[in-house]
């Protein structure tokens, strides 16, 4: 039990507490309860990988995990997961008394997006929300009761304020014919609204109630206000759409739009907003969800917006983004929690955003990508931001040059990029398109070089899984990085290095302090040619030591196997051939669903796991997917410490029915190769999962 938005203590003098938010946080591992906690976890497309701090609990029917409370409340959000196609309740108990059930379902969650590289089935959590009728206090204890298997991560309680009254000068949807709570299209009511309003000089009033907008309306130029994120909403998976230019001053206030976005489809702009804002606009006090992104500027010039005190939720893309000539415009104090790309996104596509800022917001578990992603752009501000949990594809925070799209019209970095005073926490993850690990910060000249300052400052790196801060040029051709500067920043616990250069440059390190160091201080390895020039000046600690072997990935924590002790987790493969998507990696990924499967009828095939560190070996586990029928395959272990392969278990028939151990004395092996022959149940060697163990 606990908050999970906690500021960083002031005598640090370093990171960002992001978001005030008005609620209070319990995650579910700390608090009370009869289910099976899962995690601490970080392998792609894992329950528990996708849980805010990696871990949460699993219910099974007539489980509870009970909270409790430590301010008032009189609403809750739980966040959880339940099985894909599965839908049910959630009983909500307060001192052991029911008070509502909670509707939870699998229908805006497992998503797969094919065709991303690198992507694996994700975005299994979802929110359901309840105005609990009733004044909870301080020390009351509420429950959440499974029906079915649910696995809950998290529960937001607050204290929401009754809705708000029609302002004097507002014209109310309902008397231009919107009916609440009825099903029925209000879209041409709201839009009558609009006009009215617009021409006599007022604001256009959603009164409390669920209303359908079944067309997107373009607005210019107007004031739409509700009663509140919680009281006011529209059904709508695209309510407000322009797809040219706008003068502006389009002012979104205190409502909700929830829509029905199931799917992600980037050739639909199923958007709570989508196109330009012209000048001087605002959003503030919207509660998005179930959208693909919440909102979307492009097809116009934005200037001098702001955006402050939204959440973002439950989205299958971005939760921002702005793409492309957006200036002088502010996003502040907002909390976006599971979007399925950047949380926050500026793309400098068909022209440079310019002066932009990303202050004071905080984000929590972005799926399939950063939790702020820069790409160009002109003298770009990101600070005082908290950054929580990303996932495969991402990073904390990314400063890119990667244009995505190669049409002229990408502006680069130019100006000062100022990435200040911002918090990350367990950021960075393993790219599967590249086998290695991106940093919580990464500074990357994707297409073009990166020659325009970027200052990296006063930051706090807590928990990262892998390094803290990456220099990498991800399109693989060695564009440099120059005029990095990296000052007065804290690490506090990397698995491998905390700094991971990869590209050719240089950079001015100061004042950079690191604790619980997991490998080595830095990796100096620019890809595939050139030198970095990785400067250090005065106030550096904890960080002197180099992995010089630019042959291999520095070992997460020095080498030492993950919590269940399998050494081959996450560690770097290589096969013979593969069939299809089934590549070598699926078998070190912790998911026993996916596999490796050779090049069919070309026995002998051969699969490789470098441990990146000389260990003794005493035991291998073998596995395929539980719902496979039993199999016979031939194998051969071979193994060294680099250089030739020794025969470390002679050939031998296994039986998987789905799993086969094969054990052997203590071995000193970095190195482990496993050569199929045969195969009773498919022509080819298969694995699902290729687990190595000290004993």
């Amino acid at each position: 039990m606990g908050a999970a938005i906690q500021p960083v203590p002031a005598a640090s003098a370093i990171g960002g507490s992001g978001a005030t938010v008005p609620f209070t946080e319990y995650e579910a591992e700390t608090a009370s309860h009869n289910g099976t906690k899962i995690g601490p976890d970080y392998t792609q497309a894992s329950l528990a990988s996708e849980a805010s701090g990696r871990q949460a609990v699993t219910l099974n029917s007539g489980n509870q995990v009970e909270f409790t409370l430590t301010r008032p409340a009189n609403a809750i959000t739980v966040r959880y997961s339940v099985p894909d196609g599965s839908q049910g309740n959630l009983g909500v108990y307060v001192n052991g008394t029911k008070a509502t059930d909670l509707k939870v379902t699998s229908k805006y969650s497992w998503l797969d997006t094919g065709w991303i590289p690198g992507q694996k089935i994700h975005h299994f959590y979802d929110e359901s929300r309840a105005l609990l009728g009733r004044d909870l206090n301080a020390n009351d204890k509420v429950s959440l009761r499974a029906e079915s298997t649910i696995t809950v991560d998290l529960a937001d309680f607050e204290q929401v304020a009754g809705p708000a009254t029609k302002p004097a000068n507002a014209l109310s949807i309902t008397d231009f014919g919107a009916t609440p709570n009825n099903g029925g299209d209000d879209a041409e009511a709201i839009w009558q609204t609009v006009l009215a309003a617009k021409q006599q000089g007022k604001e256009v009033w959603i009164p409390p109630g669920t209303f359908e907008v079944g067309r997107a309306l373009q607005i210019d130029q107007v004031t739409i206000r509700g009663a509140g994120m919680w009281h006011s909403v529209l059904h709508s998976n695209n309510p407000f759409r322009n797809d040219s230019q706008v003068q502006g001053n389009i002012r979104l206030h205190d409502f909700a739009v929830i829509g029905e976005i199931t799917e992600r489809n980037d050739g639909s702009p199923d958007n709570a907003y989508h196109g330009p804002l012209g000048a001087n606009s605002a959003i503030s006090g919207l509660w998005m969800q179930h959208m693909k992104v919440g909102i979307w500027t492009m097809n116009g010039t934005t200037s001098n917006a702001v955006i402050e005190n939204n959440r973002f939720l439950d989205l299958t893309a971005d939760g921002l983004n702005f793409n492309g000539r957006v200036s002088d415009s502010v996003v502040r104090n907002n909390f976006l929690r599971n979007t399925g790309d950047d949380a926050l996104a500026m793309w400098s596509l068909g022209g440079a955003d310019v002066r932009c800022r990303f202050e004071n917001n905080t984000i929590v578990q972005p799926n399939l990508a950063n939790g702020i992603g820069i790409y160009g752009g002109t003298d770009t501000t990101l600070r005082g931001n908290k950054i929580l949990d990303t996932n495969a594809l991402g990073s904390g925070i990314a400063i890119s040059n990667q244009a995505f799209i190669n049409n002229g019209t990408f502006a680069p970095l130019a100006g000062t990029t100022t990435v200040a005073d911002n918090t990350l926490i367990r950021t960075g993850a393993m790219n599967p398109n590249w086998n290695h690990p991106m940093s919580a910060i990464r500074i990357d000249s994707y297409d073009f070089e990166i020659t325009s300052p970027v200052n990296v400052t006063g930051n706090l790196f807590q928990d990262s899984p892998y390094s803290a801060i990456e220099v990498v040029s991800g399109g693989g051709t060695g564009k440099p990085v120059r005029n990095l500067r990296v000052d007065n920043n804290r690490v506090d616990g990397v698995g491998t290095v905390v700094v991971q250069v990869e590209a050719p440059g240089s950079g001015d390190f100061s004042n950079l302090v690191a604790s619980r160091v997991g490998t080595a201080g830095s990796y100096n390895c620019p890809y595939p040619s050139g030198t970095f020039s990785l400067n250090k000046g005065t106030g550096n600690s904890g960080w002197d030591s180099e992995w010089t072997d630019c042959g291999s990935w520095p070992p997460v924590n020095g080498g030492q196997p993950p919590a269940d002790g399998n050494l081959a987790r996450g560690r770097a493969t290589s096969a013979s051939g593969y069939q299809d998507v089934y590549r070598p990696a699926n078998a070190v990924d912790g998911d026993a669903n996916t596999y490796w499967e050779s090049t069919n009828n070309a026995f002998p095939q051969w699969f490789t796991v470098d441990l990146g560190a000389t260990r003794s070996v005493s035991r291998l586990v073998l596995k395929l997917p539980a719902h496979w029928g039993p199999r016979t395959q031939t194998i051969t272990v071979e193994g060294g410490t680099g250089g030739a392969y020794s025969t470390v278990k002679a050939s031998a028939q296994y039986q998987f029915a789905p799993n086969a151990t094969v054990t052997f004395p203590p071995t000193d092996l970095r190195f482990i190769r496993l050569t199929f022959t045969a195969n009773t149940g498919w022509p080819a060697g298969q694995l699902s999962e290729f687990e190595v163990f000290t004993a």
